[in-house]
C-alpha cells in the first residue's frame, strides 16, 4: 500500500485524517511524544509513529532521514493565537505562530521531498479559513495561513511532478475549537462547527482522486 506521513496525528483532526487513511495507506503518525499518540497507533493496524518536535530542525532531520519513498505528506500541525490585536501580540507570539505554522512545514517538506518526488506524491496543507480572509483578533494567526497558502502555491508551481492541496475547513469541533471560544468567552456548541471527521472525509477524497486530477483547492464550511 501507499504510505502517508500526518502531523499533528496524536490528537484532533490530525487523529481523524489518520483513521480516514488507514484503509488505504501504511501510516506515519507525527506529533510530540504521547500517550495519545501511541494509543492512536495501536488502534490502526501496522501504523507507526514518528514522534518528534517539529520545531527542532535536527531531531526531525534525524527522524525522516530513512523515509526514502512517500505517496503522501499531510501537514495538519499547528497551534492558534492568543486573539489578541496586533497592538497588544507580542514578537515572540508572531515568531511561535510562524514558526509552528509555516516554517516547520516548510522545512518538513524540504527534507522528504526527494521521497515524494519518486513516488509523485501527494502533499496535503490543512489551512483555515483565516488563509483567505482576516478577521479582527487574528491577523497574527491569518498570517501564519496567508503563508502557509504561499508555501503551497510556490510548491506546486516549482514541482510539477507532485500534487499539492490546500484546505481551508471553517471551524471544527475539536479541542482546540474548544479553548478558541473560551477565549473569546463564547458558548460552545458543537453543532455550529465542521464534524472533524468531515473534514478528514474531504482530505481522503482529494487523495483518492485519480491521477490525472489535481485538486489543488479545497474549502468547507459548516452548513
Amino acid at each position: 500500500m501507499p504510505t502517508a506521513l500526518i502531523t499533528g496525528a496524536g490528537r484532533g483532526l490530525g487523529a481523524h485524517i489518520a483513521r480516514a487513511l488507514q484503509p488505504s495507506h501504511d501510516l506515519i503518525l507525527g506529533g510530540r511524544g504521547s500517550s495519545s499518540l501511541d494509543g492512536l497507533a495501536s488502534s490502526l493496524d501496522g501504523a507507526v509513529t514518528l514522534p518528534v518536535d517539529l520545531t527542532d530542525d535536527d531531531a526531525v532531520a534525524a527522524a525522516v532521514e530513512t523515509i526514502d519513498e512517500l505517496d503522501v505528506l499531510v501537514h495538519s500541525a499547528g497551534i492558534a493565537s492568543s486573539l489578541e490585536p496586533v497592538g497588544e501580540t507580542p514578537a515572540d507570539e508572531w515568531r511561535a505562530l510562524l514558526e509552528i505554522n509555516v516554517v516547520a512545514a516548510a522545512e518538513l517538506t524540504r527534507l522528504l521531498l526527494p521521497a515524494l518526488r519518486s513516488r509523485g506524491g501527494h502533499v496535503v496543507f490543512i489551512n483555515s479559513g483565516a488563509g483567505r480572509n482576516v478577521r479582527p483578533g487574528w491577523t497574527p494567526y491569518a498570517a501564519s495561513k496567508f503563508a502557509l497558502r504561499a508555501l503551497a502555491d510556490g510548491l506546486r508551481a516549482e514541482e510539477p511532478g507532485l500534487r499539492v492541496t490546500s484546505v481551508f475547513p471553517g471551524r471544527i469541533d475539536t479541542d482546540m475549537q474548544r479553548e478558541i471560544v473560551a477565549r473569546e468567552g463564547g458558548v460552545y456548541d458543537p453543532a455550529r462547527y465542521l464534524r472533524p471527521e468531515s473534514v478528514a472525509a474531504a482530505v481522503a477524497q482529494a487523495i483518492a482522486a485519480p491521477a490525472d486530477a489535481h485538486p489543488t483547492e479545497i474549502v468547507l464550511r459548516p452548513r
